[in-house]
């Protein structure tokens, strides 16, 4: 039989992931998963430490690695490593570049931004899916209490929701990782998990979103289009696309997008 061709992005291999979900035996699925939920570890990684991690034998990854298409785990490493060299660049990059086209004037700054916030937001409206929000203001007005995650760049937007949540009296929980705390025992069933990640997704916030669906929770993710890596991880996907200036990218969209959430769960809530 001859071998697939390998995955030559890593959406799809995302994509290659999902579709042999179920039909793999268990040591292989065990891989299947943890690539799928730690992608970003890939490219950094040995087969020794990714197969420690996934608890499985370094060969149930190379056997892994020969069913998706690949030679061996440095063929699937190196789609993830030249991806790593098209990621936007390092911040003190990014600052260098504006500076080099003039843009290091605050007033002139400041413009680009908030035009960038305008059109994320135009954005929002014309491509929101009505009928998605709808499924999510439900899902999470019946929980007993809302958990809410989002690591990196996303925390502001999960701390901007516990703020909001707390002060319309909907019970919440931010998980927050501080000291390493994951407070997940507080997760029980008739909870939801309101989870924020942007591409490159946050590890963290994929395994919490992992062990909410696990513990009976119903999950709800914010992120940005498209989800097809994250579609087997929730039970609703909101997606928000965040135009950049500078490849600094703004969370214009996704704040109005969870005061809106905040506002209607709390009011169907007392409804």
């Amino acid at each position: 039989m001859q071998s697939p061709s390998p995955p030559s992005t890593i959406h799809a291999f995302h994509d290659r992931l999902l579709a042999l979900r179920g039909t793999l035996p268990r040591r292989l699925q065990d891989c299947a998963d943890y690539l799928l939920a730690h992608h970003d570890q890939i490219a950094l990684s040995t087969v020794a430490q990714i197969a420690e991690r996934a608890g499985v034998p370094p060969s149930a990854i190379m056997r892994f690695c020969q069913i998706l298409g690949f030679s061996g785990f440095a063929a699937m490493q190196k789609l993830f490593r030249d991806a790593l060299t098209s990621s936007p660049p390092d911040y003190a990059t990014r600052l260098h570049n504006l500076k080099a086209r003039g843009a290091d004037h605050p007033a002139a700054l400041l413009a680009e931004f908030v035009e960038a916030g305008r059109l994320s937001l135009e954005g929002l409206t014309k491509d929101l899916d009505e009928d998605v929000l709808d499924q999510c203001v439900d899902l999470l007005s019946r929980a007993r209490i809302i958990h809410l995650a989002g690591f990196r760049r996303s925390f502001p937007v999960a701390s901007y929701l516990s703020y909001a949540f707390d002060k319309l009296d909907v019970p919440c929980l931010l998980h927050d990782g501080v000291a390493g705390l994951g407070q997940r025992s507080a997760m029980q069933p008739g909870d939801a998990l309101l989870a924020i990640t942007f591409a490159p997704y946050s590890g963290e916030t994929l395994d919490l979103a992992r062990h909410a669906q696990h513990s009976g929770l119903a999950v709800v993710l914010l992120t940005d289009p498209p989800p097809t890596a994250l579609l087997d991880l929730a039970d609703a996907i909101l997606t928000v696309r965040e135009v950049d200036f500078g490849a600094f990218r703004s969370l214009s969209a996704a704040i109005a997008l969870a005061l809106a959430l905040a506002v209607a769960v709390a009011a169907r809530r007392d409804g």
